[in-house]
Parts: C-alpha cells; structure tokens; sequence
C-alpha cells in the first residue's frame, strides 16, 4: 500500500487534532503532519485518548516540505468547481473514488485537509494532484475536521501491497517544467497557462505516471521541439541523442 500521510494545514482548535491523530490510529495510520498548528496541549491529548503516540510523533512542516516530500498531493475541499472554465477544483473525487486512484500505487501521499474557518486556499488546490470531496448532504454540508480525516481514512484502510512505483517527485516537477516551457515553444497564450497548467497537473496527477512514462513524454516533446527551429535557424537537439533513450529501447 502507499505510505498515507494525513496533513492538517493551519488547524485552530487543538482538539480537533487530537480527534483527528484518535481516528487515524483507528484506521492503522499514524503520519500527522501539521503545518502551521495552534498550540498542541493537554486538550489535545485528551481528546486524541490512546492515540497519544500518533499526536506526540506529528511532524510540524511547510508546506512546501510537504509538496517536496510527496509523489502525490490530494487536496480535501467542500468547495467545488462545477465548469470546466474553472478548473481549480475539478475534476473531483469520493473518498471511494480515491482509494481505486492510488490503492496500488507505491509512494508517498499526502491528504490536505484545511483550515476551520476556511479549508484551503486556491492556490494550494491548485498545486495539488487530485481534488477529493466528501459527498454531505445540502441540508448541512459542513464536516467536522476530525470527522471529514476519519471517512478518508475509512476508505483507503487495509489497501493492497502497492504494485505501481511512482515517478518521484523530482521527475514530476521536471515533467511540468519541461511542459510549460514547450507551451512558450508553441506560442501558448499567456492568459490561459495558469488553467493549462493546472489541467495538466490534474490529468497528469491522476494518471499515476512511473519514472518511464515520464521520460517516453519528455521523449514524444523533444521529437516535436526538435522540428521547430529557433531563430539562429538551429535544431534543438536530436533527440535519438538523448542520454535518456541511451539504452536503445523505445527511441522516439
């Protein structure tokens, strides 16, 4: 199964991460990462009842260390995009949905769950892999945060041994900046790179790309950039030269 990280960014009630590092343990999880916290007291541990390891063992990180440190970003949002216009916080998943995404996977994962008062931002939607919702009714739509960490954890307990490794980190980023730079190559307009950029992350995002499938891409985009010339009028590099596609299999 993957390594499952629960990330509570900013909470402000200390007994809601009590509450919440109880349910993990319920569940058989116990990586709680807390960014930004209030004041983690007695309140805390209290309400956390046996599950006192879990909460002493949370990491307190950055957000940026934690996007640094996962092959897989799922943000958790009640507040949704219905128009493929906006598509910030779409397409989106059920918990149910989420297990099947990255069950067998083998990696990192982390789930952002916000702030109280106000969940996540946009921009930390925006840089996320995959968007997951909880399906409440409209007659009351607001979740606890505790209760919206122990459905998420319900779902994906007891997942299988992982099958598929994933494309690290550092393969990924290169991925989407390899891609952003080709959209300058094409002439892409600037006013819609932030919403295909995020597109892409989202499609890339749920395909669960290996190290391979990264590099065959990269392989298909210096092929294409390869017949464009720039204005000193020479080639990008061939790319049956790339280090890459050294091995002789798969050229492109």
């Amino acid at each position: 199964m993957p390594h499952v990280r629960i990330v509570l960014v900013e909470p402000l009630y200390e007994g809601n991460v009590g509450f919440a590092a109880r349910v993990m343990k319920n569940f058989g999880f116990t990586d709680l990462i807390l960014v930004n916290p209030c004041t983690i007291g007695n309140e805390a541990k209290i309400r956390a009842s046996h599950a006192d390891d879990v909460l002493s063992g949370a990491k307190v990180m950055t957000l940026e260390e934690v996007f640094a440190s996962s092959h897989r970003i799922v943000a958790t949002t009640g507040s949704l995009s219905y128009s493929a216009c906006h598509p910030t916080r779409m397409p989106f998943y059920s918990p149910k949905e989420l297990r099947d995404l990255v069950g067998e996977l083998d990696g990192t994962i982390s789930i952002l769950f916000g702030r109280e008062n106000w969940g996540l931002s946009n921009e930390e939607v925006r840089r996320a892999d995959i968007i997951c919702t909880i399906p409440t009714s409209s007659i009351y739509p607001i979740i606890n945060l505790s209760h919206a960490v122990g459905v998420i954890c319900y779902e994906l307990a007891d997942l299988p041994k992982a099958m598929i490794p994933l494309a690290t980190v550092e393969e990924m980023d290169h991925l989407y900046e390899h891609i952003d730079q080709y959209l300058d190559l094409v002439d892409h307009p600037g006013f819609k790179r932030e919403s295909t950029m995020t597109l892409i992350r989202r499609v890339l995002g749920r395909c669960n790309l290996t190290w391979r499938e990264c590099t065959t891409i990269h392989g298909l985009l210096r092929r294409s950039e390869w017949h464009f010339s720039p204005p000193n009028g020479e080639k990008f590099q061939d790319p049956s030269d790339d280090p890459l596609n050294a091995d002789g299999n798969d050229k492109l």
